[in-house]
């Protein structure tokens, strides 16, 4: 591997630094960071590494702290260095959000435009890390509309990912510590999209290149998102006293529930991409999702992994979406739902004791009323979706 083999990603919070950073600096890349905020990177040209601190209370043998070195970092305002990075990458990685991913295309499409004026012969990939369902049609929308020519397509490979690392959210004294530490679980799988490279893959290990990528996409929403969501409003709507994922986990009743709605979603996703995944393939990835959930030393909460409310519960996202697959596959779907139902009342807060904003105002606009919020936002109609109507009443029944 060259040494001068260069990744430039955007974003360099918990996932772009204790992920994606993590994979290709160890594998002898050299990583330079973009980040909006000045004093991360200001701390990061500092000092030129930062620890990526590995927690497992399940496997303590797996603890450790690795040393991330030969990384750099710019401000985003620096334009025209982050262009002069674009044209000399090997490779491109963003990690900064749905928003921030619609606001950075714009600099994308101007960074890869001069690349292809001047290195037409040198087509570059991009990493999409990001939880979005369809990141690649997402981006290339963006870059289209920012003026990219996208009869380039041949020259930019847009390479959808499924994120299933879990970094939790660091508390005050851990960021006091080291504010550029990033504390994360053992797991470092990158699946991603083998059909779209214009390169190459990397030779990186930990990379997981596969042929029918959005399957795999589906497999973290409705298994890993859904499961999380399913676990937090269970444990909220029965046990609001809880603070830990891994406390919920302790008690069987939830555990079990959990682990059928997450299998019930496995049985759609298996109808969905028939030959691609199998019945024990599925069981097993619910398996050891649960008890990496139950890991005590990233200390994740049910707030973090229920809060958000507006984004959860709507049609296109980790419990609605199997939902409505399951409608079509003709596929049970009722704890699924169930799940849902309980996450319209949830009320977790922080660990100072706040809730998220917009979840307030979620249960300020709609309350408990099910049929409004299926309504109004999930955008569904009676006559459209009538078995949902029916199976929420049901399941209205013993919920009050």
């Amino acid at each position: 591997m060259s040494e001068r083999a260069k990744l430039l990603i955007f974003g360099a919070g918990r996932i772009g630094r204790s992920f994606i950073g993590q994979l290709f600096s160890l594998a002898g890349y050299e990583v330079v960071f973009v980040d909006i905020d000045r004093n991360l990177v200001n701390l990061l040209n500092d000092r030129k590494s930062y620890y990526v601190i590995i927690l497992d209370s399940n496997h303590p043998e797996q603890e450790k702290s690795l040393d991330i070195r030969n990384i750099r970092a710019l401000h985003l305002s620096e334009e025209e260095e982050i262009i002069k990075e674009i044209l000399e990458a090997d490779i491109l990685a963003t990690s900064v959000g749905k928003t921030a991913l619609s606001e950075l295309s714009s600099l994308l499409a101007s960074g890869i435009q001069r690349r292809y004026k001047d290195f037409p012969q040198t087509p570059v990939d991009i990493i999409i890390a990001e939880n979005i369902r369809n990141a690649d049609v997402f981006l290339r929308q963006g870059l289209g509309n920012s003026g990219l020519d996208l009869s380039l397509e041949s020259y930019v490979g847009l390479i959808e990912t499924s994120i299933g690392k879990m970094v939790p959210i660091m508390t005050q004294d851990q960021i006091q510590d080291d504010p550029l530490a990033v504390y994360a679980e053992p797991y470092n799988t990158l699946i991603l999209d083998a059909r779209a490279f214009r390169n190459p893959i990397p030779d990186v290990p930990g990379l997981s290149p596969k042929e029918n990528i959005k399957a795999w996409v589906d497999r973290k929403l409705f298994i890993h998102n859904l499961g999380h969501a399913a676990l937090a409003y269970q444990a909220d709507y029965h046990y609001p006293d809880l603070v830990y994922t891994w406390e919920a986990l302790e008690i069987v009743s939830l555990r079990e529930k959990t682990r059928d709605t997450m299998l019930q979603s496995a049985d759609i996703l298996r109808q969905m991409y028939p030959g691609e995944f199998d019945v024990k393939q599925l069981t097993d990835h619910v398996d050891n999702l649960l008890e990496r959930f139950a890991n005590k030393a990233l200390g994740d909460t049910i707030f973090r992994v229920g809060c958000d409310l507006n984004r959860k519960l709507d049609r296109d996202d980790r419990l609605m979406v199997p939902i409505l697959a399951g409608i079509r596959m003709k596929e049970p779907f009722d704890l699924i739902l169930e799940a849902w139902m309980k996450g319209c009342c949830f009320k977790a807060s922080d660990v100072n004791g706040e809730e998220l904003e917009g979840d307030k105002d979620f249960r300020n606009q709609y309350g408990r009323d099910f049929i409004r919020i299926l309504v109004e936002h999930c955008r569904l109609k009676s006559g459209e979706q009538a078995q949902i109507y029916k199976v929420s009443q049901q399941l209205m029944h013993y919920m009050h």
